[in-house]
């Protein structure tokens, strides 16, 4: 069985950066950077700003981990519109994935959040992020709209630090998880659905890429 050739028209490093899942933030800062900032120390010093910031959090002290996406978002967004061509820049969305998770994880227990309530948040991101790498493998990868309306990976972070200052994380986590598992799920099943329709087996979703 021979692997499936990657589509023609997908540019270097194109895949990589469809994992990313960047929201509108950092594609922002992203464009004032003009992709001149190389994005793995940019992440990797974002994930030990994190981890320093979430130490408190264990000891029932402030919450400087509340201002944590805000650091986040200042020092890899800018990297964000990076061609991502580098040998080691495929490490990139998977520490971007542990930042996001580990950080509502962390922040999640340590304000008193449901067990439940994070487990689902993160599970529901995490088949979302399946289906990122799923289908842009397949040439194709979700809309456009729905990425934004997403929010991004700093997004959804600042949604949680926000409302964590003002003790409304329990909710805001119920009402995160209920709104992106209709988003993503919904969105998922229609376009299998869509492209599958009368073939009775799953295609390759390219058409999707336009």
């Amino acid at each position: 069985m021979t692997a499936t050739p990657a589509p023609a028209r997908t540019a270097p490093g194109t895949t990589v950066r469809a994992y990313r899942d960047d929201g509108p933030a950092c594609r922002a800062l992203g464009r004032l950077a003009r992709g001149r900032l190389p994005p793995l120390p940019a992440t990797a010093a974002a994930a030990a700003a994190t981890a320093l910031l979430l130490l408190p959090e264990g000891h029932g002290g402030p919450a400087p981990a509340l201002f944590a996406p805000v650091i986040v978002l200042l020092l890899a967004g800018p990297a964000s519109a990076h061609p991502h061509t580098g040998r080691l820049d495929w490490l990139v969305p998977p520490m971007s994935r542990g930042i996001e998770y580990g950080y509502l994880a962390v922040l999640g227990f340590a304000q008193a959040v449901p067990a439940p309530l994070v487990y689902v948040l993160i599970a529901v991101l995490a088949l979302h992020h399946y289906d990122i790498v799923y289908r842009t493998r397949h040439g194709s990868r979700p809309q456009e709209w729905v990425l934004r309306a997403g929010l991004g990976w700093e997004g959804r972070m600042l949604f949680a630090a926000v409302t964590g200052l003002f003790g409304l994380l329990p909710f805001a986590y119920a009402a995160l998880a209920a709104y992106l598992g209709v988003l993503f799920g919904g969105e998922c099943v229609a376009t299998w659905m869509r492209n599958s329709r009368g073939s009775g087996v799953m295609v390759d979703l390219k058409e999707e890429e336009a």
